[in-house]
């Protein structure tokens, strides 16, 4: 069995986030051959009877994984443990969340100076982490795309990784956001005539999942304000407006949403909005209560490589879904019949998407049936199989023993030709050494002599 630690910076808690929710499910997955450590370094109130479960703050997690062999992370844990990274321990680096690209909407509201400096940080971070993984899980194909660019860019697409595996796939793998095994079983109601202006006969949309500045609640609001004008039993509920990680800042979406419900004069009748965040283990009574599930977001850089976690959850309680396409999974419904995709803040469109998935019965039962039949694909149990099979036998990578400063800094180029001729030198001492640097300068001192000797 390998000793293996999982670290997430989030809350594991009955109230969780996609990043919590994904470490409990790695940690899963692995429990059933290894001696598995589920870490946080936030908080942590739950149990599990298969590995053990644990706070850590930060001064201490260096002890608490001193005897693992393999270790996973995600997020900004290397920036508050960069030991790791100096460390000879097998490391699984998560890259299922383009942090970098979430950030140039997440923090637009910032000032410049505070902005910049952020982002630079994050993108320090993943730099340090695409240099020294050993093997990478990110989320889709797509998303792999753009790793596999930055792995390149950092020289980790070299002979020593390609030669043992062309695909690279044993360096990074697709290892999608899961869904459980089995399909979630209704234990009470939570929705309908349980929120005081919901009937059980109502026709329930619901936004699953925080609502961030990435997103478009705003075209969504309006959409069901014209929508209400024609159909009264239409209701849309707001699943999670405050983040159980009390890390993460309130968004100004969210305000926005509350302030534009209110003046179209539809909170508490078409609108309503659940204020905390609901327990991880109930979500299926709120998604098994509702007739369609939704997401819109506006068309950007993050919306290229986004995947919505959120979606999955529908897809897991058979809901026919309306999004915004330009992601991975707008291609899916489209291609599937899984709902509708529709255009960016299309207030026309996605009146028709929900009145469709609302009211057309016999198109409604259609994508059901996709949707159940497309469910076992994303079972955690398949989306983690790479990393399950990585675990069996896990290792260094193989271009282990080379020097990542190399490719490290920032490739500004010299002005002065004794600049760059010193750039080259220190280069090529990194790569091969003085056996290399003695043997290049040789050559360049006879191509010198026999340019002089022809002139």
């Amino acid at each position: 069995m390998t000793r293996i630690a999982v670290i997430t910076a989030d809350v594991l808690g009955e109230r969780m986030a996609g990043p919590a929710i994904r470490a409990f499910h790695i940690s899963e997955q692995l429990a059933g051959q290894h001696d598995v450590t589920l870490i946080s370094t936030a908080s942590c109130d739950i149990s599990a009877p298969r590995f053990e479960c644990r706070y850590v703050p930060w001064s201490s997690l260096r002890a608490a994984v001193s005897a693992a062999e393999v270790v996973i992370f995600q997020g900004f844990v290397s920036y508050h443990a960069p030991w790791l990274l100096r460390s000879d321990k097998i490391l699984v680096v998560d890259l299922y969340d383009p942090m970098h690209l979430e950030q140039l909407e997440q923090l637009r509201d910032r000032a410049p100076l505070e902005r910049r400096a952020t982002h630079d940080l994050t993108i320090r971070v993943l730099n340090e982490q695409v240099v020294r993984g050993d093997f990478f899980m990110c989320a889709s194909e797509e998303q792999r795309h753009l790793w596999l660019g930055q792995l390149a860019a950092f020289g980790r697409v070299s002979p020593e990784n390609y030669d043992p595996d062309p695909s690279l796939r044993s360096l990074l793998a697709v290892c999608p956001f899961g869904t459980p095994d089995e399909p979630p079983v209704q234990k009470r109601h939570a929705i309908k005539d349980a929120v005081p202006g919901i009937a059980p006969q109502d026709k329930v949309i619901l936004w699953a999942g925080g609502v961030y500045n990435w997103f478009d609640p705003l075209t969504l609001i309006r959409a069901v304000h014209r929508l209400a004008a024609e159909h009264d039993d239409v209701r849309l509920f707001f699943l999670g407006m405050k983040h159980p990680n009390p890390d993460v800042p309130d968004m100004r979406i969210a305000w926005e949403t509350r302030q534009l419900s209110d003046e179209l004069g539809l909170t508490g009748k078409h609108v309503f909005f659940n204020d905390g965040w609901v327990d991880y283990d109930d979500r299926h009574n709120y998604l098994l209560e509702a007739d369609v599930g939704v997401s819109t977001h506006f068309e950007h850089v993050e919306t290229t490589f986004s995947f919505r976690t959120r979606i999955l959850d529908y897809l897991w309680a058979g809901l026919p879904v309306v999004a915004t396409g330009g992601d991975t999974f707008g291609r899916l419904i489209t291609s599937e019949e899984l709902g509708v995709a529709v255009a960016e803040q299309d207030v026309v469109g996605l009146v028709d998407a929900l009145a469709r998935t609302l009211y057309d019965e016999r198109f409604a039962a259609r994508c059901r049936d996709n949707v159940a039949r497309l469910r076992p694909e994303f079972a955690w149990p398949r989306t983690l199989a790479p990393l399950v099979q990585f675990c069996e036998h896990p290792t260094r990578a193989a271009d282990v023993g080379h020097d990542p400063r190399r490719f490290v800094r920032r490739p500004v180029v010299p002005a002065s030709t004794i600049g760059r001729e010193a750039v080259r030198a220190s280069t090529l001492l990194h790569q091969g050494g003085l056996r290399l640097l003695g043997s290049r300068i040789t050559s360049r001192i006879r191509r010198v002599l026999r340019e002089r000797r022809g002139g």
